[in-house]
């Protein structure tokens, strides 16, 4: 099991490992459990406003002995400055065992700047593991709100359970997030969030919510659209609850990009990429100013994101990134809506990768390294072919990429209980991959759960035929694009349980929440079971 702890949330780079998520936001302090250490810091700025913590607090990347602890010292994030000029601020942290701070376990600084929004990134160390931990952030006299976070079972353990849930997609003008409130309600112990934390369109006049901030297309009004999102207290409240594994889908930077090509653009237009090259450059360092991230801040054009997070030997997580590494979609049916058409030769091109070979390397190498019961694979977009009506695929998907996909797939066979959870499409689904994709009576290889999205729609002229299509493939076993809200899997060494958790509406913030409907897959088995 030794290797298996060296991985945890790793990447393929050594330097992205451990302690440097917080070196990027001027340095942090590693904890001192068990004493209260004076740490030297320079004086707070004279006239800093009196809220400071205005986009709440939040943990993520559990090990064993650490979590990463996030804020951003910000006052008004629809100002370019953030309300607090551009100075460098100290900024002290707690770590407790208690809520009341009775019993602080590490504590520490850091000064914080505007080369990364005066975000903060504290990977305290020594902790205790499987364990709850309360922690704060404090400038001067101003305090941050308390979050709660837990710290990963220790390596080797066999811990009897992990309860997690997984959401996507998050449009805040499509809906309020019923979905959040009601998920800080669930006895949990990690949110996995599967891409679409932000949407980049225009304010739009009648919507659920309108945007204060621009258009994003630079540092400055990314940071006013990720204000915008983690302005809001149910969000907020979620973070604060327990920690989060964040990868991403294509609405960070803009709809159905691929790589350095965004839509609609040729990548013999040098013009146009070099354009979208700066643009994602700010999209990616502004996605890791605002998450709680073991990572290295992004260098230069590349932000290595993917990463695997351990749970003792019950599960491993493998997360992806499906965006930033992928061949351009193949172009679909000009009269279908935006990348929908048949699978071509030129999709089937052995060169087109979805993850980019460095990735799918590093993922060959988990996998096969891995020896815990299960083994969940977390990304973006959906994985099983999934066609949208007869030979007509959305090219965006895996669908757009078989030959990558039948690289993936090799490499699960064999693998312990492989799952995906997917994201992306705004419904949910669930079923198994065939280990051969064109033929959807080859034997089950993985399950794949397909989220629903927190608020984001399925286009409703389109509902009954996607559950139509959808449910007529023999590995399928449930979909429903009505509705919206999360899902919540309860995993133990015989069993997994999927609860598809739906809200009532999104068009009120209160919505209450119910479970729609719940299904077991048996430790051994790949099909999922109706309970």
């Amino acid at each position: 099991m030794a290797a298996a702890v060296a991985t945890a949330c790793s990447n393929d780079d050594d330097s992205g490992v451990g302690g440097t998520g917080g070196t990027g936001s001027g340095g942090s302090t590693t904890a001192i459990p068990g004493t209260n250490t004076e740490v030297d810091l320079p004086a707070v700025p004279d006239g800093l406003p009196e809220e400071l913590f205005a986009l709440g607090v939040a943990s993520g990347d559990p090990l064993p002995d650490s979590v990463i602890l996030w804020t951003r010292v910000v006052a008004d994030p629809f100002d370019p400055g953030g309300g607090i000029g551009t100075e460098p601020i100290p900024v002290r942290w707690e770590i407790a065992a208690d809520e009341d701070f009775s019993e602080v376990v590490g504590e520490g600084g850091t000064v914080t700047d505007s080369a990364l929004a005066h975000s903060v990134h504290i990977d305290p160390s020594g902790l205790e593991p499987d364990t709850r931990y309360w922690y704060r952030f404090t400038v001067g006299d101003r305090v941050s709100p308390v979050g709660r976070t837990r710290t990963a079972p220790a390596a080797g353990a066999n811990p009897d359970r992990l309860r997690f849930a997984f959401a996507s997609c998050q449009n805040m003008q499509a809906g309020h997030w019923s979905a959040h409130r009601r998920l800080v309600e669930e006895e949990i112990d990690l949110v996995v969030f599967l891409g679409d934390y932000i949407y980049e369109e225009s304010p739009r006049t009648g919507a659920a919510r309108t945007y204060r901030s621009p258009p994003p297309v630079d540092l400055d009004t990314y940071r006013q659209r990720w204000g915008d999102y983690k302005s809001d207290a149910d969000l907020q409240a979620v973070h604060a609850a327990v920690p989060w594994v964040n990868t991403w889908d294509d609405h960070e930077v803009v709809n159905n990009y691929a790589g350095l090509v965004p839509e609609g653009v040729s990548a013999d237009d040098e013009a146009a990429i070099a354009e979208f090259t700066e643009r994602r450059r700010a999209a990616y360092q502004v996605f890791y100013e605002h998450l709680p991230l073991r990572l290295d801040p992004p260098d230069g054009d590349e932000f290595v994101l993917h990463r695997s997070v351990a749970w003792g030997n019950l599960v491993n997580f493998f997360v992806l990134d499906t965006r930033q590494h992928r061949s351009d979609q193949i172009e679909g049916i000009p009269d279908l809506p935006v990348g929908a058409g048949p699978i071509t030769a030129a999709a089937q091109d052995e060169s087109r990768t979805m993850l980019g070979p460095e990735q799918e390397a590093w993922l060959g190498e988990e996998l096969s390294a891995t020896d815990a019961t299960w083994n969940v694979i977390a990304q973006a977009v959906v994985m099983a072919p999934f066609p949208l009506l007869a030979e007509v695929f959305n090219l965006d998907q895996w669908d757009g990429y078989p030959a990558a996909r039948r690289r993936l797939l090799n490499q699960l066979e064999g693998v312990s209980n492989p799952v995906v959870i997917s994201g992306d499409v705004h419904l949910s689904a669930l079923g198994h991959i065939p280990s051969d994709p064109d033929d959807p009576a080859s034997a089950p290889l993985a399950t794949e759960i397909v989220g629903t999205s927190i608020s984001s729609t399925f286009p409703e002229d389109f509902v009954d035929l996607i559950e139509s299509t959808a449910s007529a493939l023999p590995y399928v076993s449930y979909v429903n694009a009505k509705e919206r809200g999360y899902v919540v899997c309860d995993l133990t060494p015989e069993e997994m349980r999927i609860d598809y958790r739906v809200v009532s509406t999104t068009a009120t913030p209160d919505a209450g929440v119910e479970t729609r409907s719940s299904f077991v897959v048996p430790a051994g088995t790949v099909v999922p079971r109706p309970t």
